[in-house]
């Protein structure tokens, strides 16, 4: 039987899409997220978030802050991924552009919002590619440091024939104490990809920025 490694603990609902293509499954979380204490903006205006962490930490200090509902519906976000959208859709805030990736979202700040600031909540160690395109553009931006990425470093003496990473982050992770050699590496997007790329070749892209995406990705290449 066929083994799986999923770098991110699945609901029973995920776990079964495997399990149902007759795959066995192993899973634990690569990286563990920590809410980091900051001071939220007086003015609230546009909001950009690349991943569900930053959205979460945002909400328990927002909720401290008390954020009434009319107010957080003149906040527009900008985010990376369904599941970022949905969180704040789901916290009555209104949506402006959800992308696919941060780059893809940078062009379409600069397109059509250049001229406007923007408060940016991301981890620690948050990728270099959209403030980079704010700044070389000259757009006004804030960084609040949200939330903290640690990895969650575990060795696993075994071969998988497919291993599911749903971050940058979580390659680094595994990576550091395993190979990817002999395995097929699913990535739930370019930027988890371009890490990869840096272990193995052997690799394959979910068609969008959702678990269930990965999971049917590796379904497919399996089979």
């Amino acid at each position: 039987m066929k083994t799986v490694l999923s770098t991110k603990k699945l609901t029973p609902s995920q776990k079964n899409l495997i399990l149902g293509a007759g795959f066995s499954v192993v899973e634990y979380d690569a990286i563990k997220i920590e809410p980091l204490d900051f001071e939220l903006p007086e003015a609230l205006e546009n909001l950009i978030f690349t991943s569900k962490n930053g959205v979460e930490a945002f909400l328990k200090k927002s909720h401290k802050k008390s954020l009434l509902l009319e107010e957080r519906a003149e906040v527009r976000c900008f985010c990376v991924g369904t599941k970022t959208e949905a969180l704040l859709i789901k916290n009555s805030f209104s949506m402006i552009k959800t992308a696919q990736n941060a780059s893809e979202l940078g062009d379409f700040i600069l397109k059509n919002h250049k001229k406007e600031h923007f408060t940016f909540f991301c981890s620690a160690i948050r990728r270099d590619e959209l403030p980079e395109k704010l700044t070389e553009n000259q757009v006004s931006f804030e960084e609040i440091i949200a939330y903290e990425t640690r990895l969650n470093t575990k060795a696993f003496n075994r071969q998988f024939d497919a291993i599911l990473f749903f971050s940058p982050s979580g390659v680094q992770s595994f990576t550091s104490a395993n190979t990817l050699e002999n395995t097929l590496a699913v990535c739930i997007g370019q930027t988890t990809a371009n890490e990869v790329q840096k272990y193995t070749e052997h690799f394959t892209i979910a068609n969008a920025t959702t678990v269930e995406s990965v999971i049917a990705r590796t379904v497919k290449a399996l089979i």
